[in-house]
């Protein structure tokens, strides 16, 4: 198969789904979030609890952002080689990332593939890409393999707790702008993303977002900037739903493409990845025996049923909510049992948001939760869980390991509260690097052809990959499992109508 940026139209126009998401946080507010969150801690109704040996945060990565109380905005930093456009927490633990990465790579055989087939061509010289994703080893690899495809990239984080520090020290060892560290205030996590985008002799051509901060950002305090934007690659379903807005307001300006709802990242990173890594999450951070819990998934889409999947294996009593009637009939027919939160939020063990929507949990389900309720966020957005309509004087947070609170009402009840109902699998796991390899070979090709897009093949809408490429991205991984496949015939294909090479399915097929 040919390569895939070589001149072929590979995207084609979306069409909108439900137009319905939280707003945003204003980057001129966050200030004041960031001192309020801060003030909360500072307060006589927040308690640290000491540590155990057994209650030692096991992600390596958790811990780092305790250690120290000086924010890195603060500190002088320049790495071995002098360089100092950087801001991570400590330059220092840059070895211990460089391992990191070299591990990830060995799991990332997509993208590795595609950054040694794509190296030679530099089919993103010139490009200039500003990152706002998760930093973890998985995503330096596609930063990495972005440089070596040609590109230049500034890189912020699009979750406060997401970071591992020592990978972001890494990237800064190596000479990236990287501007992120796990446990940021609101206005840390603005003021990085601002550093991405307004630079001295910098001018960003491309977006790679996941959420749609930088879009956000830039549009709002810098459109002369935005309007020069070749192009915007969106991952996650917060980000597609906002972009799917500023179109249908006419304030999208430059073309986008929607990786959320490509196959490959519908199915590998939201079902498969998810149905692994909530596992993982809730066992590091709460040590839980899952048999015989009472657990309710709010969402029945990729991501509950991937979570839904790996809790039945465990021997939990799952309940689903949805709102979708398809859904809720395919939760059904996979022998869930489909209620409203108010029906079972008394006796479940563990409530898990998946719905990408706000106030799913409120403080009314909170206040009728049993003692000792796990209550986490598997979604993007951080608004499913009403985390603020906890921090009242009524109330008192007890910090008990890295990302795990306890929130405890006046009559001795608690909660126990994931993150801060922030991505639970990002800030108390780690995700399958695998997996992480299939969405950064979505993400690296649609870079690749949004900027080498002739001038009139995008117009200022939002588009979907096509088959073509999701194929192409799962035949860079089936060598990993010494898959091969069967070909047609010529009297195959001409029967079935379709190109001996693909794509095999039309655009509307659901696998």
């Amino acid at each position: 198969m040919g390569e895939p940026y070589g001149g072929i139209v590979l995207a084609t126009k979306s069409s909108p789904t439900v137009i319905s998401d939280s707003p945003i946080t204003d980057p001129g507010s966050g200030g004041k979030d960031a001192k309020s969150s801060g003030a909360l801690k500072k307060s006589s109704r927040y308690r640290s609890r000491s540590l155990s040996a057994s209650s030692t945060d096991s992600y390596s990565s958790g811990s780092s952002s305790d250690e120290e109380d000086v924010s890195p905005r603060d500190k002088e930093q320049k790495n071995s080689n002098g360089f100092s456009d950087f801001c991570v927490r400590n330059i220092n633990q840059h070895a211990f990332g460089r391992r990191e990465i070299e591990i990830a790579e060995q799991e990332m055989p997509g993208i590795m593939a595609l950054r040694k087939r794509a190296a030679e061509d530099k089919p993103l010289k010139s490009a200039k890409i500003v990152g706002c994703t998760h930093i973890n080893a998985q995503t330096a690899v596609l930063i990495e393999t972005l440089a070596e495809l040609g590109a230049q990239v500034r890189w912020a984080a699009c979750n406060i707790y997401s970071t591992q520090n020592e990978v972001g020290a890494a990237l800064a060892e190596a000479g990236f702008p990287i501007f992120s560290w796990r446990g940021e205030t609101e206005e840390d996590f603005w003021w990085c993303i601002d550093k991405c985008v307004n630079a001295e002799n910098w001018q960003p051509n491309m977006i790679l977002d996941d959420g749609g901060d930088a879009t956000h950002l830039m549009l709002k305090k810098y459109p002369a900037l935005f309007k020069v934007i070749k192009g915007i690659v969106e991952e996650s379903v917060t980000g597609v739903h906002r972009l799917y807005q500023l179109s249908k307001a006419g304030k999208l300006s430059v073309p986008a493409m929607n990786v959320n709802d490509s196959v490959t990242k519908t199915k590998f990173d939201n079902l498969y990845s998810c149905r692994e890594s909530i596992i993982d999450s809730l066992k590091r951070s709460t040590d839980i025996m899952f048999g015989g819990k009472q657990v309710v998934v709010c969402g029945y889409g990729e991501v509950g049923k991937g979570c839904c999947q790996a809790l039945k294996g465990l021997g939990c009593v799952v309940y689903i909510t949805e709102i979708d009637p398809i859904c809720a009939l395919q939760a059904c027919m996979d022998g869930f049992r489909v209620v409203k939160l108010n029906e079972v939020i008394r006796n479940v063990d563990i409530v898990i948001t998946a719905t990408g929507n706000k106030n799913v949990v409120t403080r009314e389900h909170m206040d009728k939760m049993k003692n000792g309720c796990i209550v986490c966020n598997m979604g993007h957005s951080n608004t499913e869980i009403d985390v603020n309509s906890l921090r009242t004087p009524d109330l008192t947070w007890e910090k008990v390991r890295s990302q795990v609170d306890h929130v405890i009402w006046p009559d001795g009840k608690r909660i126990v509260l994931l993150a801060e109902g922030r991505l639970v699998n990002l800030s108390c796991s780690s995700l399958p690097s695998f997996v992480v390899s299939i969405t950064a070979s979505t993400q690296a090709l649609a870079l690749i052809e949004l900027f080498n897009a002739p001038q009139g093949r995008y117009k200022s809408d939002v588009y979907l990959l096509p088959k073509k490429m999701d194929e192409y991205v799962a035949s860079l991984h089936l060598p990993t499992f010494d898959a091969h496949l069967t070909e047609l015939t010529d009297e195959q294909a001409k029967y079935m109508g379709l190109n001996k090479a693909g794509p095999f399915k039309p655009n509307y097929y659901r696998y």
